[in-house]
């Protein structure tokens, strides 16, 4: 009797322990404990049921093959969008050299009339233009310097005498606020017969335009850039919550808060964005350098003189490795930020 007792009292208690495990165990799935403040509770417990142990390990592996072609595809597309911003500052400040360029000088052309001496024509043409306000310098260009313009569509050796070519007369603007240049234009047409302005309104209408379409294109290139980054990085979240379901999972229902789990994602893809926009927009910077310095040592021969023709200087100057620096902070943003509400969706749909 005595070796039964202490049996069956154990049996009791066994019982009784097994129906309060039972019960407490049918609490918790009906009523899961939620952390709040104990988020590192839910995460390790949450580590725990998945065979991790205690070991502090991070909910998103920081190095993977899929981290490592993020980082990859954000640097890319970060030195597209660099490149990008460079030629529209580029071609934007040529154009303003241009304008400005237009606006300061303007031309005076004498045509050829009978019964008009050439050389008297551009004499008071040249005298009614330094008398305008707001001029400068007014230069007759020689026959020599017309023959050098003309040389590359009629040939050297051009007689002008022979064919009835137009003469042309250089006027610098010293105060374009002072000079009036359509009165000028309106005098000179009135006194010289045969004599015309031309302030190459038509030409600063047009480098405008361009300049607009040319800034125009190049927005739409960088927005399209930043959106193809954008749709990487929401893949790219959607498969580490893919290859870490379990923990996620896990974390959600133990009762860890959403915005502690897209939070360890957001640092993760913060992180990588961060990588990716530094090293694409150093690459940019290194691109801008060997243009400049190919530019500098280039100079002299007929390809530099039309390219500063065309463009000016090619340096992208301060306002271009300002926007290289925001690309690479607006890429690690845009990847905490596109992974943040990735994972907040999806937890969503858990819920």
């Amino acid at each position: 009797m005595n070796g039964r007792a202490p049996s069956n009292a154990r049996g009791t208690k066994s019982g009784k322990t097994a129906g309060m495990s039972a019960g407490a165990m049918a609490a918790a799935d009906r009523k899961p404990p939620r952390l709040g403040s104990g988020q590192g509770r839910g995460a390790a417990l949450g580590r725990k049921v998945l065979g991790r142990g205690a070991a502090s390990a991070p909910i998103v592996p920081a190095a993977s093959v899929p981290g490592r072609a993020l980082t990859l595809v954000v640097a890319i597309m970060s030195y597209l969008a660099c490149l990008t911003i460079g030629a529209v500052t580029v071609v934007q400040g040529a154009a303003t050299d241009w304008s400005r360029d237009l606006t300061r000088e303007v031309t005076i052309q004498v045509r050829p009339v009978d019964g008009v001496d050439m050389g008297e024509a551009l004499d008071r043409a040249s005298s009614i233009a330094s008398a305008a306000p707001g001029i400068g310098t007014v230069q007759v260009l020689s026959n020599d310097e017309t023959r050098a313009l003309l040389q590359p569509w009629l040939g050297s050796g051009l007689d002008l005498d022979a064919l009835p070519v137009p003469r042309l007369i250089s006027v610098q603007v010293a105060d374009p606020a002072k000079a009036d240049l359509p009165a000028l234009g309106a005098e000179i047409a009135q006194r010289v017969k045969g004599a015309s302005l031309d302030d190459h309104s038509a030409w600063s209408a047009h480098m405008a335009a361009m300049a607009a379409s040319v800034v125009a294109g190049g927005l739409i290139v960088l927005a399209l850039v930043m959106t193809a980054m954008m749709l990487c990085v929401v893949f790219a979240t959607r498969a580490a919550m893919a290859a870490n379901r379990e923990v996620v999972e896990v974390l959600h229902f133990v009762g860890a808060e959403s915005r502690f789990i897209a939070r360890e994602f957001q640092r993760h893809f913060w992180r990588l964005g961060l990588r990716g926009g530094l090293f694409g927009g150093g690459m940019a910077v290194v691109t801008y350098l060997a243009i400049g310095f190919a530019d500098r040592n280039g100079a002299g021969t007929p390809e530099a003189d039309q390219a500063h023709a065309l463009f000016g200087s090619l340096s992208v100057g301060w306002l271009g490795y300002l926007a290289t620096v925001l690309v690479a902070a607006f890429a690690a943003f845009l990847a905490a930020a596109t992974s943040r509400l990735a994972v907040q969706g999806h937890l969503s749909r858990l819920s």
